[in-house]
């Protein structure tokens, strides 16, 4: 049968877009794409439908691949529904005057809270002028000397009728700063020792009852003291409160006229104005002068008169969306600082400072879901926050029991966010499966794709979105050439002739290096010749380890063939990825048959360089040849299968049908044309199965014999169903138009059989052999005279004086 049936036609090697079709010259004549997420219809319904839900459990994660741009996209499709939105109010924090470890918070319509802070700002400078300048004014001063003179009055009068009575009694009251004394006298003097001895025992037992008796009244005169100076005191206390009351409630009045809409800040200036009057010496007193010490006098602070404007929403316009890269603890749920004082940190409420949570309180808050999962405190409290409806501040070291400060204890605000979270499918279906929790509080999954279709829709919707980044970013107009390379280089990181990719970053980031050399050749707008430097450019500063290789393939160190026919050699293709390079290049692989039982076993496997997938690929190939050989005879067989200089991981098993032609070769002993690779896996029934990387694949082989001199018998198979898939580069087109290369699809392991060998694989006939002078019938023939030979092996060696079940298997043999 003719090659020709399976030859693909260089149209069918890549798709090309058609600049005249774009409808348009450059993209000035393009409008910028109005919608913020481009043909991602399944993603934007869920975010659509999450985002309308108001309810502290139906949060949002957004899965999909990287490059795609996510975060980007969401921030702009928020800010946009955000903007719609009414602003949430204002936070403060403020002094509690009834436990000031427990700061009080405050809820306040939009901007009130920095115009509240400029009123007790303004309140207590003017109390600090206002109130020492009504202190030392005459009419205080008159009436406290009023007040002054009148107790006076009265403790002298009590002093002066306990001093004449004394006298009558012939004692002397002595006022001293240390107190009162009484003792007898004479004359105005004290008795002396020796008078006192004189006295006879009936005057002395006098003396001794007239000095009870007057202790009894100056006991009672001190009572009546005391009692009069703390009546001084609370009238001295009083008018301080009652003039400093009239400056104050002056104030305060005003301020509860302008906030007599909110209770919260009533109640918070009742406490405010007790406060000051409670405390009113603070502000009686003069700021101090520098003294003879070095450390000045401390001074009233005044700081629990303050305002801490914790969330300030004045400028916000909308409803908030805050991006937070660095979800820390205190960056995410805010802090309690602390300052240092005479070498000891303090706190107040004034160093309460907000984070993202807070700042995003009545909007949108956005993460990156492995930004939050690298730290655990952090993404546990967010569930916590979530579960309680509220925001608490606390210190991570104390809350664990790690340090025993005490600190200050912030009232919790009221949550009422939606939480988006950004990352990868895998990530997610992690936290789905482990963690009991993160259902409960993330229930909508919006899920971008990594490619769309080719349509006219979503064309112009990559036109207009590309128009638009020129346009933000200031790059030159794109020409219509360019915009077609672009969909081009779209298909090729897509990988299908009618999809485009959705991983954008990596199509913006090849339009602004575009842009770059498009200046550097003084264009006025790129073309596509600017696309294609940029994009060789990219391909040039990253392909060093492929130029590498290939060198070891031209120097003969690493062994493949590209002309002449080997049996039992195959050339596969093998794809390297290095992150921001993947390239494809051949392998050889060879097949190695004997006697004995052990099947088909890899050399790869046997020494734990291949993994799960590869091996699963030679399993299948073992059932296909079981399939086929083995259904009136048992396969008496061990065969080795090897990539050639492999020494590292070999994953995939996309070299299946490679691996089985050449264990068909060695069986029939066929050669293989070795001018041609083969790629593509396989079924138990020999059907062709796609693959990855096939348009790598193919350009690394080509690669190969283009530095060996194509001369048109090269070419590469590959699976019928990677057809689509084909986006290979202008130079491998050019090549199969030219009759240099050739691209074949199959469908089946016979078909590739037929290509390699030049020889038809042979049909099974209806009494179970195969067709004459096939490479089937020989694969059939080698198996039935292996199994005539194991059986007489068997015989020989029962006859003989030891018993052997037959021939020992090979060393890499199970």
């Amino acid at each position: 049968m003719s090659p020709q049936r399976w030859e693909l036609k260089p149209e069918s090697l890549r798709a090309v877009c058609d600049p005249d079709a774009l409808g348009f010259e450059t993209t000035l004549d393009v409008p910028p794409l109005k919608e913020k997420v481009v043909a991602q219809e399944r993603a934007v319904h869920a975010l659509e439908f999450g985002l309308g839900v108001k309810d502290l459990e139906y949060n949002i994660f957004v899965a999909g691949p990287p490059r795609a741009g996510k975060t980007e996209t969401i921030m702009a499709y928020v800010q946009e529904l955000a903007a719609k939105e009414p602003t949430p109010p204002d936070y403060i924090y403020v002094h509690n005057f009834k436990d000031p470890e427990k700061p009080q918070s405050l809820t306040l319509p939009t901007g009130k809270g920095r115009v509240l802070r400029a009123d007790m700002e303004e309140l207590i400078a003017s109390l600090k002028v206002q109130i020492p300048e009504v202190f030392e004014s005459e009419d205080y001063s008159g009436r406290r000397e009023a007040l002054m003179h009148d107790f006076t009055q009265e403790r002298n009068k009590i002093l002066q009728e306990l001093d004449t009575k004394a006298g009558e009694e012939g004692f002397i009251l002595n006022i001293s700063p240390t107190g009162l004394m009484i003792f007898p006298g004479k004359e105005g003097k004290p008795l002396g020792e020796e008078e006192l001895k004189a006295l006879s025992d009936e005057e002395r037992e006098a003396l001794r009852q007239k000095s009870a008796t007057l202790h009894t009244e100056m006991n009672e005169a001190i009572r009546k003291i005391r009692k009069m100076e703390k009546e001084y005191q609370e009238k001295e206390k009083k008018l301080d409160q009652d003039v400093a009351l009239y400056i104050v409630g002056h104030h305060i009045e005003e301020l509860r006229e302008k906030y007599k809409d909110l209770d919260q800040v009533l109640d918070y200036l009742k406490d405010v104005q007790e406060d000051i009057l409670k405390n009113i010496d603070d502000l009686k007193r003069r700021p101090a002068t520098q003294g003879p010490f070095p450390f000045p006098m401390p001074e009233p602070s005044f700081t629990q008169y303050q305002v801490n404007v914790f969330v300030d929403h004045s400028g916000t316009p909308g409803a908030p969306v805050i991006l937070e890269n660095n979800p820390t603890y205190p960056n995410l749920f805010g802090a309690v600082e602390r300052r240092a004082q005479f070498g000891a940190l303090v706190t107040d409420f004034s160093l309460i400072r907000a984070g993202a949570l807070q700042r995003a309180n009545g909007g949108y808050l956005i993460l990156e879901a492995m930004d939050l999962l690298r730290w655990f405190f952090s993404y546990e409290a967010l569930k916590r926050c979530l579960k309680n409806g509220e925001v608490k501040i606390e210190d991570p070291m104390e809350m664990y029991g790690l340090i025993t400060t005490r600190s200050l204890q912030p009232q919790p605000i009221p949550l009422n966010i939606k939480v988006i979270l950004v990352g990868d499918p895998y990530i997610y279906q992690i936290l789905y499966s482990y963690d009991e929790d993160f259902h409960k509080f993330f229930k909508i999954k919006a899920h971008f794709d990594s490619r769309m279709k080719k349509t006219d829709d979503h064309l112009q919707q990559f036109s207009e979105m590309l128009a638009g980044y020129c346009q933000e970013n200031q790059l030159m107009p794109i020409h219509k050439t360019g915009m077609a390379r672009l969909v081009e280089y779209a298909q090729e990181l897509a990988g299908h002739q009618q999809k485009l990719t959705l991983q954008l970053k990596e199509v913006l980031d090849a339009l602004k290096e575009a842009n770059f050399w498009a200046r550097s050749n003084t264009h006025d707008v790129i073309f596509g010749t600017d696309v294609d430097k940029a994009i060789d450019e990219k391909t040039y500063r990253a392909d060093l380890p492929e130029e590498k290789l290939q060198e070891f393939i031209d120097e003969g160190l690493l062994f493949i063939e590209t002309a002449g026919s080997v049996v039992g050699q195959m050339n596969g293709l093998s794809v390297y990825a290095l992150g921001d390079h993947a390239f494809g290049r051949p392998s050889r692989i060879t097949a190695t048959i004997g006697l004995g039982r052990g099947g088909v076993v890899t050399i790869d496997r046997e020494s734990q360089l291949s993994g799960n997938i590869h091996n699963k690929g030679v399993l299948i190939l073992s059932g296909f040849l079981k399939s086929r050989f083995a259904q009136t005879k048992p396969l008496t067989l061990s065969a080795s299968l090897c990539f050639e200089q492999s020494y590292g991981m070999v994953e995939g098993d996309s070299a299946s049908m490679a691996e089985l032609v050449t264990l068909m070769s060695a069986l029939a002993e066929v050669p293989l044309a070795q001018n041609l690779a083969m790629t593509g896996s396989m079924s138990q029934r020999g059907e062709t199965q796609p693959i990855g990387g096939v348009n790598w694949k193919i350009e690394g082989f080509y690669k190969v014999c283009k530095a060996r001199g194509l001369d048109g018998s090269h070419g590469v198979i590959i699976p019928k169903s990677n057809v689509p898939e084909l986006m290979l580069k202008k130079e491998v087109v050019d090549a199969v138009k030219a009759g240099k290369f050739h691209v074949w699809a199959v469908s089946h392991a016979d078909e590739a059989l037929e290509l390699l060998t030049g020889i038809p694989a042979g049909k099974r006939l209806p009494d179970g052999s195969f067709e004459p002078d096939t490479v089937n019938y020989k694969v059939d023939q080698k198996l039935q005279q292996m199994m005539e030979l194991a059986k007489e092996l068997m015989a020989g060696g029962e006859e003989g004086p030891s018993k052997s079940p037959g021939p020992a298997a090979p060393a890499c043999g199970k």
